[in-house]
């Protein structure tokens, strides 16, 4: 199978070109100025090509949760939103803890044949922070990652031997920062906002506290780690410092923590609530420096769909979470590339090839004889933001009535169009 995609702006790290891209099979054969060749074509006049968004942080909810999300309706979400592929984290019901479950999401996703799915297995049995997983049986089916996303492994002893058995297997932790007991129940980021609606914080050392011990590990056994959903500046600063004195870690952080500021939280509309919550304006500024500098190294959505059951319910009472696949490349470069914070190609990486690095994945570069994960789009447009047109089943976003750039045309998977305008 063949298939053409002429007169775009190819965007590579080493810089933008218009070219044609020709796809044979489940790869790219060839990039060249002209390509004639008899086969289904895509007219990408105008359009930007860019490597397959990769998503290493998603709740598909499936198995045990398909009334907030599933595989298929979190694949189709994701193709509309560019994504070629999603990690998707294991705290379902059951958990992620053994091949069984991996073996069925691979299954599943595998039926319905949209985007990758990529399972995330927990470090711990059942999520319980007591004894290891299967790590090796799931590695065998299918595993490209481990964490307890949801939970912190509170025994350093336990996250210690995670880290080690992990690595034998070329796997790493993903790692969820939060002293729960810090929390102690706080649903937003403690503050002068919090102060101001009555709301419990959670402290920033909550977070602080579980990056600096998964850093210190690192660095004691000098193996790789990876902190998930970074919020707080002083965060950054731990991870900054750590990659100075050449600690393996990397890192990640998502649209609304280098978007929003705790002021939203005054509202008291739920769909501000996300775990960790959305903090200051210092920590945003510092979250955009550290993606700028490359402290920072992914982009991610942490997508967390919910019914309106979860969400339409007092603040305190509320499940915390954002859907954000669908919109998270209109986000972040109408934030980040519109401003003039970084490139395009400097985006893309965050997105595409940073991912791909960290897990090992086969995609997030545009080249002769990569695998034909591609993203087609238009920059130019724009669109205002609107949840209850989300194809997920979660239409919790606090960005309803945002305007963004940044429309997404075409996804490719594999050679294959999953996603064409919306299927007009």
């Amino acid at each position: 199978m063949k298939l053409l995609i002429k007169n775009g702006v190819i965007v590579t790290p080493n810089g933008e070109k218009k070219s044609d891209l020709l796809i044979e099979n489940d790869k790219i054969s060839r990039i060249a100025p002209a390509i004639d060749e008899k086969c289904k074509t895509v007219d990408a006049s105008g359009k930007h090509v860019l490597a397959g968004l990769i998503d290493m942080h998603v709740h598909l909810r499936e198995p045990g949760f398909e009334g907030k999300e599933d595989i298929e309706s979190g694949c189709k979400a994701a193709v509309k939103g560019g994504v070629t592929q999603v990690c998707c984290m294991p705290n379902t019901n059951p958990v992620n803890d053994n091949a069984v479950v991996t073996t069925y999401i691979k299954h599943r996703a595998n039926e319905v044949n949209l985007c990758k799915v990529n399972p995330v297995g927990c470090i711990t049995k059942g999520q319980e922070g007591e004894s290891l997983s299967d790590i090796g049986k799931m590695k065998s089916a299918g595993i490209v990652a481990i964490s307890d996303d949801g939970k912190s492994v509170d025994n350093s002893l336990i996250m210690r031997l995670a880290m080690e058995y992990a690595n034998g297997f070329n796997l790493k932790c993903l790692c969820h920062c939060e002293d729960k007991k810090l929390v102690d129940g706080g649903v937003v980021n403690e503050g002068y906002n919090s102060t101001l609606a009555g709301l419990k914080g959670s402290p920033r050392a909550a977070e602080d506290i579980m990056i600096a011990r998964d850093i210190a590990l690192s660095e004691s056994l000098d193996i790789p780690v990876h902190i998930c959903h970074v919020s707080t500046y002083s965060g950054v600063e731990l991870i900054r410092n750590a990659k100075k004195r050449g600690v393996k870690v990397t890192a990640e952080t998502c649209p609304h923590y280098f978007i929003l500021t705790d002021d939203i939280i005054t509202s008291y509309d739920t769909n501000t609530k996300v775990n960790p919550p959305v903090r200051e304006d210092r920590d945003r500024q510092a979250i955009i420096a550290g993606l700028k500098d490359g402290t920072l190294d992914c982009i991610v959505t942490d997508h967390a769909p919910h019914s309106q059951k979860d969400k339409q319910v007092e603040y305190n009472l509320a499940a915390f979470g954002i859907s954000g696949i669908e919109t998270s490349f209109a986000l972040s470069y109408t934030y980040l590339v519109k401003t003039g914070i970084m490139s395009l190609q400097e985006l893309s990486k965050k997105m595409s090839k940073n991912p791909a690095n960290i897990l090992s994945l086969d995609g997030g570069e545009i080249k002769e004889g990569a695998v034909a994960d591609i993203t087609i789009v238009d920059l130019n447009k724009k669109y205002t933001i609107d949840g209850n047109k989300f194809v997920s089943k979660g239409k919790n976003t606090p960005f309803n009535g945002y305007e963004v750039f940044g429309e997404v045309n075409y996804t490719i998977v594999d050679g294959e169009i999953k996603y064409a305008d919306g299927g007009k």
